[in-house]
Parts: C-alpha cells; sequence; structure tokens
C-alpha cells in the first residue's frame, strides 16, 4: 500500500472512530455514573482499542456543554474526591436515538457488503435446455 493510500485510510478511520467513541462514552454512561479512569477502563476492556483519558476528557466536556451529561464530586476513599459523569434524560434519550442510527448503519454495511440479490418481483433466472430430440 503506497504512502499516500495508508495516510488516507488512517484520516477516514481517524474521522469514523471520532462519532463511534462518543457513542460509546454515552452507551457506557447509559447504565450509570464513571469517572473518567474508570470510563477508560469500561471503554477498554474488551481490549479492541486503545483508549487513554486524554482522549475521553474533551468529549465528556463536549457532551457537558451540551447538556447531555452532567458531573458531580464524590468524595473517594482510596485519595482525592473523584468527577463522575453521568447522562442526563436529553442524553439518554440522545444515546438511545444513537445507538438505532449505528445498527441502522452497521447493518447497511454488512448487507452491502454481501453478493447482490434479484430485485424484488424480478422473475428468478431458470436454465433453459436446448438439444435435438432423438427421433431426428
Amino acid at each position: 500500500m503506497g504512502k499516500y493510500m495508508a495516510e488516507d485510510i488512517d484520516n477516514k478511520a481517524t474521522q469514523l472512530r471520532k462519532g463511534i467513541l462518543e457513542l460509546a462514552v454515552m452507551s457506557a454512561l447509559h447504565d450509570g455514573a464513571h469517572y473518567g479512569y474508570s470510563l477508560v477502563r469500561c471503554l477498554t476492556a474488551a481490549g479492541a482499542v486503545e483508549i487513554k483519558e486524554g482522549t475521553v476528557y474533551p468529549i465528556l466536556a463536549r457532551l457537558s456543554r451540551e447538556g447531555l451529561v452532567i458531573a458531580h464530586w464524590v468524595e473517594s476513599s482510596q485519595g482525592p474526591p473523584r468527577k463522575y459523569y453521568e447522562l442526563t434524560a436529553a442524553g439518554r434519550q440522545t444515546c438511545e436515538a444513537l445507538q438505532a442510527e449505528f445498527r441502522r448503519l452497521v447493518r447497511l454495511v454488512k448487507d452491502a457488503a454481501r453478493p447482490a440479490a434479484a430485485p424484488a418481483g424480478a422473475p428468478e433466472e431458470k436454465k433453459i435446455a436446448i438439444g435435438r430430440k432423438q427421433h431426428e
């Protein structure tokens, strides 16, 4: 693969990850509050993608500005207080709508990768046998 093509693919992959990562953050918060490091651990638990805290905090800040996430401080027995993030009601609605849209897009990509099927209502192709009668 040429250098230009590799860079082009990297750029496209980065753009794809940005939107999906925001949805992943919202999805992780959908079932409960997290502080930054616990959110990173939750997102990276499967090991498919490496995410750093420095990536997550700007997303949380943007979601907070948009009113989709709220934050509050909680005292910790293991050190300084931790800032926990959770979805607002609007954040939950948005998350659920985006999850549904994401599933539709995944289905689109999967369906596009399958061999094309005959259009609905199109007649099936039939084999035609051409031959001579035995008595001719």
